[in-house]
């Protein structure tokens, strides 16, 4: 696996970018597919805000995070926005975290990517 050294990737928001929800959500899904492809996976990704919905069961890319959980790669979500959404039941992959651990993973990250 080529795991970009110690990179972390942050999701605030349900999908990519802003504007159409539909097309965040292709563009995410898109983004996520190819690093599984490719094989140029991140070490953690972080989710908050809108983007922990992106690890409800009724995710659309849910089986692409899924996939990278398996491969290695660190999904942590805020514990803070998760139940603010309520969506504690509804958390298919990953772990919650607090903000104390978000930021902790950013400090020690080599690089960080803001989608």
């Amino acid at each position: 696996m080529n795991h970009f050294k110690n990179t972390l990737i942050q999701v605030n928001k349900y999908g990519m970018g802003e504007g159409d929800e539909v097309l965040a959500l292709k563009l995410i899904n898109n983004y996520f597919s190819l690093l599984l492809k490719d094989k140029q996976l991140p070490k953690i990704i972080t989710f908050y805000n809108g983007g922990v919905r992106l690890l409800s069961t009724d995710s659309p890319v849910l089986d692409a995070l899924k996939k990278m959980e398996d491969e290695g790669v660190t999904l942590l979500a805020c514990k803070t926005c998760i139940d603010h959404f309520s969506l504690s039941d509804k958390i298919a992959t990953g772990t919650s975290g607090t903000m104390m651990d978000i930021i902790t993973l950013q400090t020690n990250a080599d690089k960080v990517i803001n989608l």
